[in-house]
């Protein structure tokens, strides 16, 4: 057993279990998902604010003591994180904030926050001695697998629905990976996944049931704290699809706090389109989730059943945050300003926690005078259709000067 980590706890029943490769609760089934306990108390001894001003990983491999991996040199994996936190000047003037800040995790190996999620499963296959991996997935998941996978020397096997945008198609083509393009949904292409994994006995990626996915997640928010000095912004916003990111940020948040890292937890706002938002609809009605329709062109977080729900609802309610959802024309508006403002290119889901901070600051959610931390969460070279939804299409001028001082172009 790994010295810095005390076990599993489900976040269903709170059963303590012993860490190994089970992936969900014995007791709850496959919605017993899981927690990963860390030992603070031992990871205090090596680990902390001094022993990162030492290290020179400039990636989330600096954050391997709070992984749930084995020590090892991680130097030959992709360099999967510290990316750039931007102060939005211009945003924060157009929005009215004290301050705002961009991360651009667009700028991962494979152009999303994923690769946070697949390196730490690549990492933990190639330890358990797998030589194939496989997951489900609306897009980015897929990709940052497929890439993640081909730098190890993995094989994988990716599941997609047949919505899946074609630049995220093509990476996994690249990437070399055997691709299943699933007539029907999201759910259906989870579904015949996991039925796959069971049988072909290969790595599971999916982050729904596999609980290390939160963990690599997590170093998003070790990223901000540490590139912020150690004080986080009030607030950070985060896109929702699945609950396995945003859950993954409050752990972040967590460990550093419990680590003595950080004073306090930012609260935590979670962001979903208005076409496919269960989370919202159920913390608004007080409910459990139900299912809901997937009528978003931000694919990445169309997901009418997520799989991680106890976790993304735990990181909103423990960090005092809200829930919010904005319809798809506010996404697009969202697009065009990350770009035109600051010159970060987001995917539709990659910004609609942009999306979600104005219209929190338009809700009287987030205060005027608060500090907010925006998660881009993907490229928008990941869908470059709907990119040309949200800016347009230029207009074709003939090559003479006369043409273009009529043309209105300028």
């Amino acid at each position: 057993m790994m010295k810095h980590i005390l076990g599993y706890r489900c976040t269903l029943c709170g059963a303590e279990l012993p860490y190994d490769e089970r992936m969900t609760c014995p007791h709850c089934g496959e919605k017993g998902i899981l927690d990963i306990v860390f030992d603070y108390n031992y990871i205090k001894k090596s680990f902390g604010r001094a022993a990162l001003a030492k290290d020179r990983t400039n990636s989330m491999w600096r954050y391997a003591p709070l992984m749930p991996l084995e020590p090892r040199d991680f130097s030959p994996f992709l360099r999967v994180g510290w990316t750039p936190l931007y102060t939005a000047n211009r945003l924060s003037a157009e929005l009215g904030l004290k301050t705002l800040y961009l991360k651009d995790d667009g700028l991962n190996p494979t152009a999303s926050l994923k690769d946070r999620a697949s390196g730490v499963a690549v990492a933990k296959a190639v330890e358990l001695g797998y030589d194939t991996i496989a997951c489900s997935s609306t897009g980015n998941a897929a990709s940052s697998c497929a890439g993640n996978a081909a730098r190890m020397g993995l094989k994988t096997v990716i599941f997609v629905p047949q919505r899946a945008p074609e630049g995220k198609v093509a990476q996994l083509m690249i990437f070399g990976a055997k691709v299943v393009s699933v007539k029907g949904d999201y759910k259906a292409t989870f579904e015949l996944s996991k039925a796959a994994i069971d049988k072909y006995g290969w790595y599971n990626r999916n982050a729904g049931i596999n609980p290390i996915l939160t963990e690599g997640k997590k170093t998003v928010a070790l990223e901000i704290a540490e590139q912020l000095n150690w004080e986080p912004t009030d607030w950070v916003a985060v896109s929702v699809g699945d609950g396995c990111t945003i859950g993954g940020v409050y752990n972040g948040f967590h460990d550093l706090y419990a680590l003595g890292m950080i004073e306090r937890i930012p609260k935590i706002l979670g962001v979903q389109s208005t076409g496919c938002c269960p989370f919202v609809d159920a913390a608004r009605e007080h409910r459990p989730l139900v299912p809901a329709a997937e009528n978003t062109l931000a694919d990445s977080i169309a997901v009418g059943v997520p799989r991680n729900p106890v976790k993304a609802m735990r990181a909103v309610s423990a960090s005092n945050g809200a829930w919010i959802a904005v319809p798809d024309e506010e996404i697009l508006a969202a697009m065009r300003l990350a770009g035109a403002k600051e010159g970060v290119f987001g995917e539709p889901a990659g910004v609609t926690a942009l999306a979600g901070v104005r219209r929190a600051l338009q809700e009287g959610i987030i205060k005027s005078g608060e500090t907010v931390t925006a998660i881009s969460t993907g490229s928008g070279l990941k869908d470059v259709k709907n990119a040309l939804r949200a800016a347009g299409t230029p207009k074709l001028c003939e090559p003479d000067l006369a043409a273009l001082d009529k043309s209105g172009i300028l």
